[in-house]
């Protein structure tokens, strides 16, 4: 077993934050973020997705949907209830530790 603290470039970790009722509501607001190696989040740009779609920063989507939702290394990806308060938050490994990036390059 592995007792180091460097960072896997095959390790496909994020951390989920559930915040207020957590999932209990249908549809979701979903807003997309980035971050960078210097810390700075800023929201996602609007590029290529997989198979040729375009990644929209904000949408609603079903709870289904959210459930499935797997963040890239550099995203947080908050999901907001429509109409109850509360939902969830995935960060990238990227996006939870920008200072690991920088000692172990």
């Amino acid at each position: 077993m592995r007792a180091s603290g460097t960072v896997h470039r095959h390790a496909r970790t994020f951390l989920t934050h559930v915040f207020g009722r957590g999932l209990d509501d249908e549809r979701y607001v979903v807003e997309r973020y980035e971050s960078d190696i210097e810390g700075q989040i800023r929201p996602w740009r609007s590029g290529k997705g997989s198979k040729g779609a375009r990644k929209e920063a904000r949408k609603v989507m079903s709870l289904r949907a959210v459930q499935r939702l797997r963040p890239e290394r550099n995203e947080i990806i908050i999901a907001t209830g429509v109409e109850l308060a509360g939902g969830v938050q995935y960060y990238g490994e990227y996006a939870i530790w920008p200072h690991m990036l920088r000692r172990h390059r």
